[in-house]
């Protein structure tokens, strides 16, 4: 008999649907605090869950018998999932069964706006007639703007298009194809905010995402512009938009999410251009019943047959295989993440080459973990060996991966190349003394990097004295080059250079080095 505990709230069908399995008794116990889910775990195989329950390392640690854990949504910043990695129990969630209804949310706010539906319900409770005050838009031909082009993203823009809207996206993390498919056309962010009537925002809130709506970009919109955010609080600067809206930079606001919940003393409240809602994305009881009935079959799944649908954190190789393959799977993360910070436009194909001893392992686990690098800090939710591949298709992305015994100059190579709208990127690594990454190759420059730290990189002229103009930037700055190393090639006399630096520059200071007459382009990347 397999045990299950569930510790939040789930819908009426979920549980009738657990109840219905053989093999399968589920405990209800909500409002638990953790001294008491630590009393309780121990004894089952899977616990179910939804935002309230807090599984820390002290609950995890134990959970003796534990196998999963199931999360009724998208979120998972209750789940200490590394530690749950460490312990061997799977962390699952139900990203897209509360999709639909969020997606209706951000179209009935548009709606909102545009016929100032809240401020004419106010005026004819208070027994006030007032046509004329209250007129609106239509929204048919108008643009509807849409930031970050996921599954919620997706749904929005074909309800936009059914409204006989013209639709518009940006995800620097989508191929092109995918927009093509849809009928959408996507464009950059600055494009995005100057040509929008509606401006709907539908992607995660990351460190590169965190105010992704701010002042210079709220200068840019028309003044007949409308703010909508049903994704995260966060995303909007709330301080640049009381200003946008109280001064009539910008015409109207709807926001489901705040940086602070609820916005209590907020500024925003004070006006009357704005429309709030408290965090009802997926509050319908349709997304509820989704959601509930959707981790229960997961759940269900997984402990009869073992199959792990949208699993966060489960390896997909033997034990035996993957410490085969470690060194190899990090030497391709590594490759992965430099790739995706030189490419300046969404990768359409990654190929993924083993060549000499490294062709000797899974190509698989390699590959994947060369997707991780590219995919990894651009999504809410933490990219894996499980999701990678799921996320990549979705997103457009293809994976090739090929193998062969040869290689010239090293014993093993690994050669991750990149297929962009406007560029190929070839990057090789492989492993000194079969443990130490080593950056070798960056499309026709030779050289050899450590790859770890700050990288500063940049593309100049071959010729004397490039390199002590980046040098004088960066002593200026105060920042210390710890490594550099120089490539050259014979194509119009280029070169590159590859610099460890002892922290990462500002955007000025990256503009004062392409500033200088020999230097065409500087790139930083975090590793």
């Amino acid at each position: 008999m397999k045990k299950i505990l569930i510790s939040d709230k789930l819908a009426e069908a979920g549980i009738n649907y657990l109840n219905e399995q053989p093999g399968i008794q589920i405990h209800i116990e909500t409002g638990l605090n953790e001294n008491q889910l630590c009393e309780l775990i121990g004894d089952y195989d899977a616990l179910l869950i939804r935002s309230d329950t807090q599984v820390t390392k002290k609950v995890l640690q134990a959970a003796k018998n534990l196998k999963l854990i199931g999360r009724a949504g998208i979120g998972v910043d209750n789940v200490d999932i590394p530690v749950a990695t460490e312990l061997g129990i799977i962390v699952m969630n139900t990203p897209d069964a509360n999709a639909t209804t969020t997606a209706e949310l951000a179209i009935a706010h548009m709606m909102s706006l545009s016929r100032r539906l809240p401020t004419a319900d106010r005026s004819v409770r208070a027994g006030k007639w007032e046509r004329s005050k209250l007129m609106g838009a239509e929204i048919a031909h108008k643009t509807l703007a849409i930031l970050g082009f996921g599954t919620i993203g997706r749904i929005v823009a074909q309800r936009g298009l059914g409204l006989k809207m013209q639709v518009i996206a940006y995800d620097p993390f989508v191929a092109p194809e995918i927009f093509d498919d849809l009928g959408v056309e996507p464009v950059s962010l600055d494009e995005l905010v100057s040509r929008a009537d509606y401006l709907t925002l539908h992607c995660p809130l990351i460190e590169k995402t965190r105010n992704v709506i701010d002042s210079p970009q709220l200068a840019k919109m028309k003044k007949e512009a409308m703010i909508i955010n049903c994704a995260r609080g966060g995303l909007i600067n709330e301080t640049a938009l009381y200003e946008a809206l109280k001064s009539g930079r910008i015409a109207g606001a709807a926001l489901d999410v705040y940086e602070n919940e609820p916005p209590a003393n907020s500024p925003l409240l004070e006006l009357d251009n704005i429309v709030f809602t408290p965090h009802l994305g997926a509050s319908t009881s349709e997304a509820q019943v989704a959601v509930s009935v959707e981790i229960a079959r997961q759940a269900v799944t997984f402990l009869k047959t073992g199959e792990a649908v949208n699993a966060l954190n489960l390896p997909r190789v033997s034990a035996e295989e993957l410490k085969k393959s470690r060194e190899f799977m990090t030497l391709a993360n590594i490759l992965g993440k430099v790739l995706v910070g030189l490419a300046t436009k969404p990768i359409e194909t990654i190929e993924v080459a083993l060549m000499g001893r490294a062709a000797e392992v899974e190509a698989r686990p390699v590959s994947v973990a060369a997707l991780i690098g590219v995919l990894s800090g651009q999504f809410s939710t933490p990219v894996n060996r499980v999701n990678a591949e799921n996320i990549a298709k979705r997103q457009g992305i293809a994976l090739v991966e090929s193998k062969t015994e040869e290689t010239q100059d090293y014993l093993s190579l690994i050669r991750v190349t990149g297929h962009c709208s406007d560029r190929t990127i070839m990057l090789a690594g492989t492993l000194l003394g079969g443990c130490h990454p080593r950056l070798v190759c960056i499309d026709q420059f030779d050289i050899e990097v450590v790859p770890e730290g700050t990288l500063l990189m940049t593309h100049h002229d071959d010729k004397p004295g490039v390199i002590s103009a980046i040098s004088s930037v960066l002593g200026n700055a105060n920042i210390n080059i710890t490594r550099m190393q120089v490539g050259t090639a014979d194509i119009q006399q280029r070169a590159m250079a590859v610099i460890s630096v002892s922290e990462p520059l500002t955007d000025d200071l990256l503009q004062q080095l392409c500033h200088i007459p020999a230097v065409h382009k500087a790139t930083q990347i975090n590793l």
